[in-house]
Parts: C-alpha cells; structure tokens; sequence
C-alpha cells in the first residue's frame, strides 16, 4: 500500500527541507532576467527599515518600475485602499544576506531550530544529475535569526563533502551531518549536541542513505544503507551495530510510543533467503537472523508494510487476488473486510488518528478514481463513504488522491470528485458523513458582484502537492491556525486545470473570498495573524504581500532591491513567531541569496483576552452541531496590533450536542440509498444476523442495525440508531479455514533446526474445538483450545527427509483439516554436469546431474539447453535430449533443494561425423579411480595428450572421455578436420590406422602414484571402432558386391551383413562424410592405392604423411545413398555408366 503525501511535508519537525532549482526556468530568462555586475557586487549584509507611512501601498520610495503589476495595479482596490490606513503602524525590517562561493549549488537543506533559538543551519549543494552524487557542499550557521551567516569548516586542510543532515525531533540541538572524503574512500557523521555550535567527527564502515531518530529517545538511530544493510546506533552514531542485510528501503519503523511494550522495537520489511519478503521485529541490541521474530504467517507483498500509529498494514498476492491484512494495537493479523466485491486493486491509507482509518480504495473498475471508506476502530471492517475521488499517478509507482485533511479542526475533509470527466470540489465537516460542494463568494477580489450562483456553479480547488517541500502547495491550513484555508482554484461547473486564482475562507469553509488572481505561495506567521504571499512564478520577484486581518486587505512589501528568483519560504517551526526568510538566487550563475523579514517591530506587545472576538464553526447548512458538539474559536480583532505568541490557545468553548441521524453512518455490508430518504440498507451479500468470526460457544452477539455512530462523535443523548439492535447467542460453528505454517515461513530446513509451528483458524469455534496434530516423524499430539491460547508447537527433525504435517481441527459441529510439507535437508554444496563432450545431430544424449551431498532430498533440476530461455524442469537428476544443429551447444543445469540452488555448465560439440573408440586401461589403475568427475577429466587429458604426441594427430581433432564406474574405461572421439575442403566424394581417415596402431604397439601408457605404469588399449583389439555420421555410431565392416548388371548400363552393389565376412579384418575402418546435397557414401573402391591405405601400420615412417588429409577413390564417382543413413544398411545403390563401369572392371 503506498502511502498517500501528507499534506505536511516528509522532514523533521524542526523543518528540516530539501528544495530542487529548476534550470530551465532560468535559462528561458536569461535576457530580460538577468542581473548586471553592479547587482551582483552589491550584496551582501544589507538592513533597510522601511516606514510604511509614505502612502504607496507599502512600497518605500523610489519603488522600481518592474515590481509585480498585479499587486501595483490592485492598489486602487477597496481591500488595498482598505489597508493605507493600517500602513502607517506598519513597519518591517528586512536583510539579505549572500553565501559566497555556492554559485554553483544547486540544491539545499534547511533547518531552523526554533523554540525560542534563533539558530538557522543551511546545507547547499551540488547534486551531479548523471552520476546521482553530491560533488560539493558548504554549510552555513546563523545565529541571529537569518540576519547573517557563518561557513562552517568541519576539517580544516581536507575537502569534505557533506550529503545530508538530520535534526533530532526530541531535542533540536542534537545534529547529525552524513559526509564523505572528496573521493568517496572515507564515510564520515559529524555530531552536534549545540545546534551546530561544534561537532565531533565519526568515521563508519558505511554509506548510509537514511538515518531516522528514534521518536521519543533521543540519542537512538537507525541507519539504512542502499544495499539493503540496516544499522542501529544507541549513543548519538558514535557506535553502530548491523541489524539486518536485506530490509526494505523506507519499510523501517521504530516502535510507537503507548503502543508497542519495548521502545528498542524496530519494525521492518525484509527478503528471505528465498527470494520472499516477511514482516520482523527485532530488538536493537541483538537483531540476528536467530533472534528476529516473524509477526505475520507468511510471506507479504514488496513494499506493502506500514507501521503508522495503532496500526500495522501489510498485503498478500496471490495469483490475480490480493488480501489486505492489519494488526490493531499489535494483536494478531485480521483481513480487511471491504465490500465482498470491491476486489481491490490498490488501498492508500489517508489517515489512522482519533482511533479510525480513513483510506482510498481503487476498486476492479476503477482506472483514475478511488473510493473513500472509513473503518471500524480495529480497523477491520470497511463503509464507504464518498466514490470517485480524482487520483493521479507520479513517477516510481507513487499516486496522488485528490483528499485533504484541514489541518486545525478534526473531521474536516476537502476532495474533489470526477464523475464522467467533471472534476468538482466536496467538503465534510463529519468524517465523510456528508459531503457538499463549497459555496462561491459573492463578489469577486474587485468588490464585484459575480455571476456564479448555485447548483449550477461553485469554488472548485486544486489539491495538488508542490515538488518542492519548502513551499505550501495549491491548499494551505495549519494546525496553528484553525478555519484559515487558503487555495488556488476557479469559479464553475468544474475544476479547470489551468485556472489558479487565489481564494480564502476564515471560517473553514463556509465563505470564501477571492484575494489574487494567480497562484501564490503561503506563509502562516503567528498563528495566522500575518499571512505572507508570494507569487508562483518563474520570473524573479521583489516584492511580497502579507495581510494581518485574514486575507480582507492585503498590504505590499518590496523586500529587496533587485529581483530575484524564489525558492522557498521558511518561518521558525510552530508558524508562531514574526520572523520569516526568503530563499533565491538573481540568475542561474548566482550565489543563493537570503531575505530576512521581520515583522515584529509593527506588533509591540501581546495579545490580551480583549483583543479577541469569537467566532463558531459551523457547516454550510449553518448547522452548529458538528461531531456531536458545538464549538467556537477565537480570532483576533482587526484593530488590535498584538502579538498571539506561543501561548495562544485558538479554541475557546466547546458543548456536546444530542445525537440526530446525522451523527451515524452506515455499517459494515450496508450502503446508504439515495432514493429512500438516504437510509442505510443491506448488501445482498450480507447477512446482517450472521454471527461474527471470534462469537464463541455461550456468547452473545449483536446483529447490526445497519448504523454505528461516526468515531469522535461527541454526540450525548437523543437518537440512537443501534439501540434497536437484535440480541443473539453465538451458535456451536466448525472449524473452517485453518491454515498451519512455520514461524518465518521457512519450508525447508536444516537437520536439527528448531521449528516452530503455527495454526490459524479463520471461522468457527475455538474454544471447544480439538487439534490433532502429526509431526509426519511419529511424534502425535492434541491440544484444546490452540488458536486462541497462540501455544507454540515446537520441534526438531533430526534426519533428513520430506515429513507432512497434519492438523486436524474438529468439534461438535464438523471438522477441518490443513496440511503441510517439510523438507528436511542440508543446503547443496556443488552439482557436477555429466555429458559427453561430442554428440551426434539429432541424436539421443544422456545429461546426468551429480549432486553434494549425496543424500540431498527433493531436488528440482532446471535443465538449460543451447538459447533457450525456457528450462526443462525434472525431479529426476537425467535428462534425454537431442540436438539438432551442429556447432557447440552450451548446456546448464541448476539444482534447487529450496534451502539453496547450484549451477553447472558444459559444452557439447555436435558434429555430423565422428569417429567413436573404445578404451580400456590395464586393471590396476581401478584402485587408484575415485570416480568423481575431476579426475575422469584429468586422465582423459593425459590419454590424448599423449596419443598427440606419438601420432601426431592434432589435439584439437581428439577428445577422450573417461566414463563413470569400474572396472575404468574410456571412450577415444576422432573429430573430422573441418579446415580440409569438401570434396562430394568418398574418402578414407587415414589417422585411424595410425591411432589404432599406436594403441596396439603398446606405446599409450602414463604413470600414477608410486610409479605405477597404466598401459591404455583398445578395448576390443579384434571388433573395430564405430563411426557416427548424422547418428549413432555403426560398425565400419563393409563389403560392396556386384550382384547384377542391367542392360541400361547400370549395376547395382548391394552390402550384405554375412556372418562370415569380416570386412574390417582385411580393410580399415571406413570414415564415412556428409557430401553437398545431403548424399553420403557408404563404400570402399580398391585401385591402385588400397595397399597403402590397408595397411599404413607397416610403414611406420610414412606415418605422418598418411594422416595428413582424406584419400579418394575417383572424383568421378557420383553415389545415392538409399536407405536410412543412421543405423545399419542393407545396400547402397551406385549409379554407374558403362564407360566407367568398364574401366573400374579392368582395374
């Protein structure tokens, strides 16, 4: 569930801010923006105190030509007229001051102290958008409320560039800076305890990414890194202890005061060693894998965890469904109950105070909209209360509602609405119980009076976020100042996108003013009593607006000299002081430039009770009733020039009203109607007199009016809509939906690891309900009563194994039954890949995984075969394929036990033609055979090697594989030699003879261990080799007879298969080829070569010059190959004409 924006921006208390310079803006002004030389050597510390009694609106004398025209022209206004009278007491005093040296930075962190300290620290920097790193930074401390700054050097002689800071929300003069070395070698902290005053360096071992202060003790951090490691530090970051290595980036949580029993509790989102995500929690002081304690049954979804008060949220995905679970003060996980069918796609939590969660819900339908739902205080059980709430997506997966909390006054809710394309704005002054579009002032900003009239017009607002945290956005509130809602909008029949015009309302929404006609930035200064304006604009600016009298009059003030580009807006933490500053540059090259503005001189004391007038809140109907009471504010009077300070108090009385309908909304599984005077009616899918899941034998239950009051209603007496509701005994309901799982949902263990097993039931009676539960090793067990007393099942297998664990969960009224499979197994140490190195094209080959240890159970086997990304998946560890082109073939297994995976890879060269033979060793190598894969690799190695060496045969075209098992034997493959041309012809492989000798003179032999000779032989001196052409490996012995002469002048030769004819005992082998045109040769022509080619043996000399290439019996012979080419043939058929047939014949 990702997590709607705040309407407060995500930084520290202290108001700590990020804020971005866009270049582009800039750079679009380069020529009528930019500043001279003269303005950019003139600044500096620079005071100027402006009596406002000149008359122009508030603008000191000599006003440039170029200040903001709106607000000049609108100084002929009743509201500015309004506001000369108020000038003469009006007197500011403003400062720039510029950091020298930062031209280049382009991004900075504020963080002003407050609560009564005038310490303002500024960290700028320059942030490299290609590389993601920060390459410079400066620091900069003032002490006299912005008047004038400070660069820090926090090591002398030595460039250190700092990334971060972060501020201790419970003590603000605890400080922490995240730097490194110039080039990145050495990761540092620097530690403030005195507001920046001095710091004390801390080398780490890490680059941490986030730091978060423990909420309520101040020297505990956590430190997170971006490779997923999690530190913990409990004395300021001096010392720091790992935690975890696989957390989820910001799904870290401390533990929430009140709510959590161990404030060292650390909540958080990490990866198993499978590849899943579970909710933890740990203690900081010992956070091992062994003492993290898993608190949801199961794996969660990436990045669904969110710890937020009383509340934990996570999600489940299963297939296309996905279930929502939460934990209210920490107790066991329950499913969120929505609607039956509003099969959500995705839940943002809006908010989780006054013991309620308010979300947006995008139901299957949905594309661009959410829906709203409130729940009960558990959080369990979900009503609706407004539908298609406008949402927009953002990058990274982020989305945007179109809701808005008003700060300051509970249970108010702004939220614009989009039904068939229309966008309007709805307000709520109970919690979503009803909700009305806001009322259009009269007059416009001109004292006008405007032709926007209800039901067909109203004020539509803008509930955007701005980029930049240091800015208020397009909707303004404060808990500071209650019913002060300041927004950018337009008058209409919908929210149009490019109309911003300011508007605002004092009395949270009932009437509304429009004070500008183009969007501005907000300050609130002393709880509201001064509110400062600043255009939104990309050009610079050097005058604001400010009003003291909530928004009726505005007054102008130039607060420099020359233009600059605004930033942002800064007042002290709280909005309760008079101070503020403004943050800019004057051009893209700049230096940034700081504007102090203080308006405490016009404000000479405080305020007292008399200086106040009351005002009550009421809705748009003028009902005073709101959340079951009726309260009333104070305001301060126009008049009176007072400060409020930080004792002011805005709420002044408050009574409890008696309850009407309008304080209860609709249950669980009811909808209000819109046609039967909005009463609230059953669901068809629900049952309102179902007995609810935890409804034990001998309790009573309440069957639902439809009705449950609004949570925070105050409301006493009166009308009560649950009072009519139905009293039931809980009926005897069986068991149903039991589940049983592993603390940490690990399914497969190590022998002798400890287990703790859990059972869930989702429905039916627990309290006399029995569990019968089978280990699967023998060990039985029962026990009373077991989901409800959550009692341990605790045990250790101790042999490895697959064991199934049964529960069988039964009472009186039926029984249910859940099972689970536990693989006992130690992680796999190493798989070794079986095949032979050379293959035949489409031939069958045999790959075989040897997996360590030997005894490993359930192993999967993912078997990868040439390019193709889809595997084959085996529970045996062979596998059968065939190859269907020729080349090398890369082959990969992986074996998985689910405790761990391992991976081997080969590769097979297949070939058309090869020639395959078989080898033996003399028997006393067997005692020294280990039979493992090495060393069968390493005496193949040697055998040819060796074979090279006596007959001169290239390496490359021999390959000996030693095969598995005793007594030791091996395999000798004679590659073709593809640098030769292809002839269409037959030819002879004349390394056959001189390999075959070699073996037979006995000159094949190494020595092992001790000095043994091994002598390798042919396996079978007298049955020949095979040869493999497109196939399997055939016998060589041929014999081509001529049986018949046609009178067309062909013959036919026919080989018979004689049992009395041993053709490889007078010849040598045949090497049969593939010729062009997929026709092969199967015969052996005698001329006037055969004698050499039968017998190279006895010409040990000529040896080397035998073996050199292939030999041919006549270039004329054109043959057809009849028959299938890959087993044994009955004939072959020549095609001979009689010309050639006699010249062969005289031969």
């Amino acid at each position: 569930m990702a997590s709607v924006h705040p309407e407060t921006p995500l930084s520290s208390p202290a108001h700590l801010c990020v804020f971005l310079l866009t270049t582009s803006a800039w750079m679009a002004l380069l020529g009528p923006a930019r500043c001279d030389s003269g303005a950019l050597t003139r600044r500096g510390v620079e005071d100027r105190a402006f009596d406002m009694g000149g008359g122009g609106g508030g603008s000191p004398p000599g006003l440039p030509t170029d200040v903001d025209e709106e607000a000049v022209g609108a100084e002929s206004s009743p509201r500015f007229r309004r506001a000369l009278s108020r000038d003469k007491q009006m007197s500011l005093l403003s400062s720039s001051f510029v950091l020298k040296g930062d031209a280049t930075h382009n991004q900075a962190m504020v963080h002003w102290t407050g609560e009564n300290s005038s310490v303002i620290l500024i960290l700028t920097k320059y942030y490299h958008a290609d590389s993601t790193k920060v390459l410079e930074s400066s620091l900069w401390r003032s002490s006299d409320y912005g008047t004038t700054y400070t660069k820090l050097n926090l090591m002398p002689g030595t460039t250190i560039v700092v990334t971060s800071f972060y501020i201790c929300p419970t003590n603000k003069k605890k400080v922490v800076l995240v730097g490194s070395s110039i080039n990145e070698r050495d990761q540092m902290l620097f530690i403030s305890t005195d507001e920046g005053s001095s710091f004390q360096r801390q080398s780490i071992s890490f680059t941490p990414d986030t730091l978060v202060f423990h909420p309520k003790e101040e020297d505990k951090l956590l430190a997170y890194c971006k490779e997923g490691r999690l530190f913990a530090s409990t004395d300021l970051g001096r010392k720091w202890t790992l935690l975890q290595e696989r957390v989820t980036k910001d799904r870290v949580f401390w533990s929430v005061s009140g709510v959590d029993v161990d404030p060292d509790v650390v909540h958080m989102e990490m990866q198993d060693t499978s590849g899943g995500y579970l909710y933890v929690t740990c203690l900081i002081q010992n956070c091992s894998d062994k003492m993290v304690t898993a608190q949801f049954l199961g794996k969660i979804d990436h990045n669904s965890l969110l710890v937020q008060d009383e509340y934990i949220f996570v999600k489940v995905t299963t297939g296309n469904r996905t279930k929502h679970f939460v934990s209210y003060r920490r107790n066991e996980f329950v499913q969120m109950r929505f609607p039956k069918y509003a099969l959500p796609k995705d839940v943002q939590i809006v908010s989780t105070d006054e013991n309620q969660v308010f979300l947006a819900l995008q139901e299957w339908y949905q594309s661009d909209t959410y829906n709203l739902y409130q729940s009960d205080p558990q959080g369990v059980y979900y009503s609706i209360v407004l539908e298609n709430v406008r949402s927009t997506k953002q990058p990274e997966e982020n989305v945007l509602i179109d809701i808005l909390e008003v700060r300051g006054i509970k249970g108010v809710f702004l939220a614009n609405q989009k039904i068939d394309g229309k966008v309007t704005t709805l307000i709520t002054y109970n919690k979503g119980r009803d909700w009305e579009p806001l009322a259009p002032p009269t007059t416009d900003m001109n004292g006008k009076p405007v032709s926007c009239k209800a039901p067909d017009c109203h004020l539509h607002l803008h509930l955007r976020w701005a980029d930049n945290p240091y800015v208020s956005g397009t909707v303004h509130t404060k808990d500071s100042a209650p019913g002060l809602i300041m927004g950018a909008g337009n008058l209409g029949s919908k929210l149009v996108e490019y109309k911003e015009e300011m508007y605002i309302t004092s009395d949270c929404g009932k009437t509304w003013k429009q004070v500008f006609e183009e969007e501005h930035h907000i300050l609130y200064l002393d709880h509201g009593g001064v509110i400062v304006a600043i255009k939104d604009t990309s050009i610079p600016l050097k005058i604001l607006k400010f009003s003291i009298d909530e928004g009726r009059t505005w007054t102008v003030h130039n607060f420099t000299s020359t233009s600059v580009f605004v930033d942002g807006l800064l007042s002290e933490p709280g909005d309760e002081t008079l101070v503020m500053t403004v943050f800019g540059h004057i051009s893209y090259r700049s230096d940034w430039e700081l504007v102090k503005v203080d308006f405490r001189q016009s404000f000479p004391r405080q305020c007292t009770e008399v200086d106040y007038d009351s005002w009550q809140l009421t809705d748009l109907q003028g009902e005073k009733c709101i959340m079951g009471q009726e309260r009333s504010f104070r305001k301060r009077k126009d008049s009176a020039f007072c400060i409020k300070g930080k004792s002011y108090t805005s709420a002044l009385t408050s009574k409890p009203c008696q309850c009407t309908e309008k304080d209860f909304n609709c249950d669980y599984g009811f909808e209000r109607s819109q046609m039967e005077g909005k009463r609230c009616f059953a669901d068809f899918w629900h049952d309102p007199d179902s007995p609810p899941e935890d409804c034990h034998l001998g309790q009573t239950y309440e069957s639902s009016t439809g009705y449950r009051k609004v949570i925070s209603n105050t409301c006493e007496g009166g009308l009560n809509k649950q009072q009519s509701a139905k009293q039931h005994n809980c009926p005897l309901l069986p068991p149903k939906g039991l589940q049983v799982g592993i603390k940490g949902q690990m399914l497969a263990v190590a022998p002798g690891d400890d287990i703790t097993f859990i059972v869930h039931q989702e429905q039916g009676d627990t309290s006399s309900t029995k569990y019968q539960v089978d280990l699967g090793d023998g060990v039985r067990a029962i026990y009373q009563n077991l989901t409800v007393t959550d009692e341990p099942i605790q045990h250790r297998y101790e042999h490895p194994g697959v064991y199934k664990v049964t529960v069988m969960a039964e009472n009186m009224a039926g029984h249910d039954e859940a099972t689970m499979y536990i693989q006992v197994t130690a992680p796999l140490q190493e798989v070794h890949l079986e095949v032979v190195p050379i293959a035949g094209r489409n031939q069958q080959v045999n790959l075989t995984a040897i997996v360590l240890p030997t005894e490993a159970n359930t192993t999967v086997f993912y078997w990868w075969i040439g390019d193709n990304l889809q595997p084959k998946l085996t529970l045996q560890n062979s596998l059968l394929t065939r190859f269907t082109e020729t080349g090398d073939v890369s082959v990969t297994v992986q074996a998985s036990n689910g405790r761990s995976m391992v991976q081997d890879t080969r590769t097979v060269r297949v070939y058309d033609n090869f020639q395959v033979i078989p080898l033996s060793f003399s028997r006393n190598l067997d005692r020294f055979n280990p039979n493992i894969p090495e060393w069968r690799e390493d005496i193949g190695q040697v055998v040819t090697k060796i074979l090279t060496k006596i007959t001169g045969v290239p390496q490359e075209s021999l390959v000996t594989v030693v095969k598995p098992g005793l007594p030791t034997s091996a395999e000798l493959y004679v590659l073709p030699l593809d640098s030769k041309p292809a002839k269409k012809n037959m030819f002879v492989d004349k390394r056959i003879p001189a390999i075959t000798q070699a073996f037979s003179d006995n000159n094949v032999s190494f020595v092992v261990r001790g000095g043994l000779k091994v002598l390798v032989m042919l396996a079978d001196p007298n049955a020949g080799y095979r040869g493999a052409a497109g196939g399997p490996g055939v016998w060589a012995g041929a014999v081509i007879f001529l049986i018949s002469l046609i009178a067309t002048g062909s013959f036919i030769l026919y080989k018979f298969k004689s049992p009395w004819l041993r053709t490889e005992d007078a010849y040598p082998p045949l090497f049969f080829r593939k010729l062009p045109g997929s026709r092969n040769v199967y015969a052996q022509m005698h001329n006037e070569k055969e004698q050499e080619m039968t017998s190279p043996v006895n010409h040990s000399e000529d040896t080397q010059h035998i073996i050199q290439g292939e030999e041919f019996i006549d270039d004329d012979l054109d043959s057809q190959t009849l028959g299938n080419a890959g087993g044994n043939h009955s004939g072959v058929v020549l095609s001979i004409n009689s010309r050639e047939l006699h010249s062969y014949l005289t031969s």
